[in-house]
């Protein structure tokens, strides 16, 4: 019977993991796009991938560098959360069992009481579960926190994770703002962009709450400049039915049929969640390029409709996965991806397939790279591109007896059996623990933070806690018995 080699003990692994210099990694597998393969090799050098091949052809091309065999290991691209809140890591258990539009309830409250030190705290919480799940690259949708967003692109850089970060650019309040929008607000907007250029981990990222909450001209604008500055303009597109009717009542057209009336739709665009579509917004959305950040787990959570994500792969509709800040494992986000759809879309219709496991592990990297204007740096193992990726255990019980690894990985995989995360090259996490910095720290002051800021929050929650709605029931079922 044929064995594979044994594993390393874990110090001598990470000593090689860690050392100075390119590093060639041999593993067991690695997921290319066309997908697992077996004996290849990788060489990683100044935080890229300089070479992906056979592992022969690797060791020829590089005879000074030492060979480090990873033997029952995956390599394969880390996870990209294509719509995060970074800042309402505080409040995440207060949505659940809430129902749909919290955001006027939870998050603006919640976030609007943040300071410097509780909103880093906050995101750099963030950014360590976002890593533990396999998530290299994390897109923030802008924070309500009245702080400079540098505050969040400091604990992301810090985390050591890639960030999208977007700038909050609403403006529906100034009827002043006509035109090509409100003056300062499109200032702020440019330097924004500017601001980032050349950060090796934070791309600039403007965003609008809702199509409501910017005018016209603001929304045009906020389009004109991404395009130009070759970033994307994250908003909140046709997530809840109140949503749609408000626009339809103000403008005679839906969410996404007004952004296209503006002239706002087009590859810079993500819209996060597009839950509720019509047969002409999918149309819309494939014409113009737009992206979309499919958030399943999300729509569960919140208990608003599942996005149509088999039928936006069916028209070539560019989307990736996003968490929204729910629970961060790209795994179980992957998984929920194809488990909305089967249950949503599927059964009714006897699709046993709803994609397959490939569909999903690729928009919850490549398509997610792609999404959120990364494509052409992050998102998939190949030369040229970011070294950002796991080395996944795939001889555990779950995943030793494989007989179709991308599906296993979706529906058997978990964060539990990511060994490593690199980012740009350098290992960030092992086996759930940062290298360089005190993660331990990070969550007890986190927690201190929280009792005090959610203290301070005016938070209008619809359901008490589970245990208060349980002590409710059992009074209930007393009185009763009364």
């Amino acid at each position: 019977m044929n064995q594979s080699p044994p594993a390393l003990d874990p110090r001598t692994e990470l000593g090689l993991l860690t050392a100075p210099g390119p590093l060639l990694l041999e593993p067991d597998k690695v997921l290319l796009p066309e997908g697992p393969v077996d004996g290849w090799a990788v060489v990683v050098r100044d935080g890229r991938f300089e070479s992906v091949a056979p592992a022969a052809t690797v060791r020829r091309a590089h005879p000074g560098l030492r060979a480090v065999r990873l033997p029952g290991r995956l390599l394969m691209p880390g996870f990209v959360d294509a719509h995060h809140h970074l800042t309402q890591s505080f409040g995440a258990a207060l949505a659940f069992g809430e129902p749909s539009e919290i955001f006027r309830r939870v998050w603006v409250p919640l976030e609007g009481s943040l300071d410097e030190e509780s909103a880093y705290t906050a995101a750099k919480l963030a950014a360590l579960e976002a890593l533990r799940g396999g998530f290299t690259t994390v897109t923030d949708a802008g924070t309500r926190a009245d702080v400079d967003v540098e505050v969040v692109a400091a604990a992301a850089r810090d985390a050591g994770i890639r960030c999208v970060l977007g700038l909050v650019c609403n403006d529906a309040d100034d009827d002043a703002a006509d035109g090509d929008g409100r003056p300062d607000v499109v200032e702020r907007a440019e330097k924004h962009l500017a601001r980032y250029d050349g950060d090796p981990l934070v791309r600039a990222s403007l965003a609008v709450s809702i199509p409501e909450a910017a005018t016209e001209g603001t929304l045009r604008a906020t389009a004109r400049l991404a395009a130009e500055a070759g970033a994307v303009v994250q908003i909140h597109v046709n997530e809840h039915l109140a949503g749609v009717e408000r626009s339809l009542v103000r403008h005679g057209l839906r969410p996404l049929e007004h952004l296209h009336a503006v002239g706002a739709l087009g590859p810079q665009l993500l819209a996060a969640h597009a839950t509720l579509l019509t047969p002409r917004e999918l149309t819309l959305l494939a014409d113009t390029g737009t992206a979309v950040s499919y958030n399943p787990v999300a729509s569960a959570w919140k208990g608003n409709a599942v996005a149509p994500a088999t039928a936006m792969a069916e028209r070539g509709i560019r989307f990736g996965l996003g968490t929204d800040g729910t629970r961060g494992d790209g795994f179980r986000l992957a998984e929920a991806a194809e488990f909305a759809q089967r249950l949503a879309y599927g059964l009714a219709s006897g699709d046993s397939s709803c994609g397959a496991g490939w569909t999903w592990l690729e928009h919850a990297t490549r398509g997610g790279a792609d999404a959120v204007g990364l494509g052409a740096l992050t998102g998939t193992v190949a030369p040229g591109t970011a070294a950002d990726f796991l080395l996944v255990d795939i001889d555990t019980p779950e995943l030793a007896l494989s007989w179709d690894l991308p599906w296993e990985l979706v529906r058997r995989g978990n964060r539990d059996q990511i060994a490593a995360v690199f980012v740009g090259g350098h290992l960030r996490l092992w086996h759930g623990r940062p290298t360089d910095w005190d993660g331990a720290a990070l969550v007890r002051r986190a927690v201190e933070l929280s009792r005090a800021t959610v203290a301070r929050a005016e938070v209008g929650r619809a359901h008490p806690t589970s245990t208060a709605a349980r002590a409710r029931h059992l009074e209930r079922e007393r009185s009763t018995a009364r």
